[in-house]
């Protein structure tokens, strides 16, 4: 999954290892090759957009706008485009807009009238469990529902993109209201549906394998005997906090009926890694090791998925 920086997101899939490595350092060419000054443009431009309070990123551009202009831009056309008076005016809105963003109120001080609700979309999985009073969050079952009763026979389930417009109008419905109705006719793309729920657990702020358990599953898949491998998964899946395990057992219980109908929604347990993998584990920090633990994320859930009963099963079973 590629997301530019203008915001356009691309999913490559393939079911063959050596296609995907061959796109990664396909595309780490193309990048590599862009004129650097391109690069670190883009690069300072999204870090403000993130790291930069609103306050924070218009001194930056007061402090950018008092720096010396190379020479040859200060031609006749310059001079009279930005004239003494367009300068006092521009200052004049930046400091109206300065006042406005530190006289407007807290998030928090919103929330407690009420003209903000807590998220779902974006907010920790344990705060949305802790809100409804539940280990899995609603909104996850809902979806889930929706998918069994009208997309397990669809063709490319998970895998075909929804309208990412109609994706953005549910998230938004989700996130004001309590009350969500997925029968309802603009939803009935069940596309849109797989496509909102993926975005939800993309947008967990720390995803459903957490951080710090990365690198142990990453250990755990590398274990060559078959029978050992899926003890030590099993171990690990264990020891999650209670809405990361209850939440991962029916979401990963509603994905093996995906792939028993493989047979009419060509979806496999590997196809499901492929779109689910770097959905739901990823390291804290990427590392050159991306396109390695890309495979071994497509793995983990691939595994998972085929050993379920043994991974989820009472100690009995």
């Amino acid at each position: 999954q590629i997301t530019t920086v203008s915001g356009n997101e691309f999913l490559l899939q393939s079911d063959i290892d050596f296609l995907i490595l061959d796109w990664f350092h396909a595309i780490k060419n193309a990048i590599d090759r862009l004129p650097k000054e391109q690069r670190i443009t883009s690069r300072n431009l999204e870090f403000k957009l993130r790291r930069s309070s609103s306050i924070e990123l218009l001194n930056n551009l007061d402090t950018e706008s008092k720096e010396p202009k190379p020479e040859h831009r200060k031609s006749l056309i310059f001079r009279l485009n930005y004239s003494a008076s367009d300068t006092n005016d521009r200052n004049r809105v930046k400091s109206r807009l300065k006042k406005f963003i530190s006289r407007r109120p807290s998030l928090k001080t919103l929330q407690e009238k009420g003209l903000i609700k807590d998220q779902i979309f974006g907010s920790h999985l344990h705060l949305v469990c802790e809100h409804e009073k539940s280990t899995v969050p609603q909104f996850v079952r809902l979806c889930i529902k929706a998918v069994e009763r009208r997309g397990l026979d669809v063709d490319g389930i998970y895998r075909v993109s929804g309208n990412l417009a109609t994706i953005q109008k549910l998230r938004f419905v989700v996130n004001q209201e309590e009350k969500l109705n997925l029968d309802d006719s603009q939803w009935e793309d069940i596309h849109v549906v797989t496509g909102a729920l993926k975005m939800f657990f993309r947008e967990l702020p720390e995803p459903l394998f957490p951080y710090c358990f990365f690198e142990q599953f990453v250990e755990a898949i590398k274990i060559q005997d078959n029978a050992t491998r899926i003890k030590s998964i099993r171990t690990l899946v264990k020891k999650l906090p209670r809405p990361n395990y209850d939440t991962m057992k029916i979401l990963f219980e509603h994905l093996k009926k995906i792939a028993a109908k493989e047979s009419v929604n060509l979806m496999s347990t590997q196809s499901l890694g492929i779109v689910f993998g770097p959905t739901l584990l990823r390291p804290e920090k990427e590392t050159g090791n991306m396109a390695v633990h890309m495979l071994y994320q497509n793995q983990i859930v691939e595994l998972m998925l085929s050993e379920y009963s043994k991974i989820f099963g009472s100690e009995e079973d």
